[in-house]
Formats: C-alpha cells, sequence, structure tokens
C-alpha cells in the first residue's frame, strides 16, 4: 500500500512473545524489540550505548504461532516491517497515542548465533508452507530439532555446532 512507513529493527525481545486469541480464534502475538544504538568514542577509545528504542510488535494468524514457538526473551533479531499508529483513551480517560510495528518478516540475527530452520506444516493439509520457523541459538544456547533446549556450551564447545544447513 503506497504510503506505508516499512522499517527494519534489529534489536533484543524482552520477554517472550506473548500468543493470545481474538474472540474469533484469530492467533495474535505481541513483544516488544528494544534496540540500542552503539557508538564508538575516540576520546574514550570505547563503545558508548545510546538511549534504547523500545518497539511494541504484533504479528497474526500462523505467523504469530511461529514467532511464539521459535523466538525466546533475549535473542537478537532482525524484524521488518510497518509503523502503525493507533488511538485510545488509558484508565483515566486521557486520549493517547501508539506507534506500533506490524511485522511482515522476523527473525534470528546470526551475528553472534545459529539457527536451524525447519519448514513448519500447514495445520489443515499436512503440506509444507512457504513460510518457515527458526530455532535460534543465543549466547549460549541451542535449540534441538524436536524444540526442546540444550546447553551449547557443554555440548558444541561455543555458539552451537558446525554443522551448515
Amino acid at each position: 500500500m503506497a504510503g506505508e512507513t516499512v522499517i527494519t529493527v534489529v534489536g533484543n525481545l524482552t520477554a517472550d512473545p506473548e500468543l493470545r486469541y481474538t474472540q474469533n480464534g484469530l492467533p495474535v502475538a505481541n513483544f516488544t524489540i528494544a534496540s540500542t544504538p552503539r557508538t564508538f568514542d575516540k576520546a574514550t577509545d570505547a563503545y558508548k550505548d545510546g538511549d534504547a528504542l523500545f518497539l511494541r510488535a504484533s504479528v497474526w494468524r500462523e505467523f504469530a504461532e511461529h514467532v511464539a514457538g521459535s523466538l525466546t526473551k533475549g535473542m537478537r533479531v532482525i524484524a521488518q516491517g510497518r509503523l502503525r499508529q493507533r488511538s485510545y483513551q488509558d484508565r483515566e480517560g486521557n486520549q493517547r497515542t501508539a506507534i506500533e510495528l506490524e511485522v511482515d518478516e522476523i527473525g534470528p540475527s546470526l551475528r553472534y548465533a545459529t539457527a536451524q530452520v525447519t519448514r513448519a506444516a500447514r495445520p489443515e493439509g499436512g503440506q509444507a508452507d512457504r513460510g518457515r520457523t527458526e530455532t535460534a541459538t543465543d549466547t549460549g544456547w541451542a535449540t534441538t530439532p524436536a524444540g526442546g533446549a540444550q546447553d551449547a556450551w557443554a555440548t558444541q564447545g561455543g555458539f552451537g555446532d558446525d554443522t551448515p544447513f
């Protein structure tokens, strides 16, 4: 749609995505991405963190279930989507405005982690979906194909195994 603001955000999830269902049974996952800019200060010869941006994000339908089953608190993610502005009334009756990211694509950042991609099956026919679900290893953790976590430091000696996917 013309005139939409599309952005890409790189940051860490502040909590596990919260999966809920609407009254009509439509899945929606909500989560917050914290993105902190980092700059190099020549005077101190060190990197300094800037002010963090906390951006609320949402995904819908089967995509929401994929996100909730694949991403967890602390994971570094790359998300692309459209900014949406909505107005609402708070508990005190004040009019408020919120800006949120309606996510079109999201996945784990592979800068400091590895990921194993598994094709998701469609629930109604068992056929493969065009989408993918990612299970990611973040610093020190690996996710097994069955979805159970194991300590990557003990079993694989670092950020994950050396097996290409």
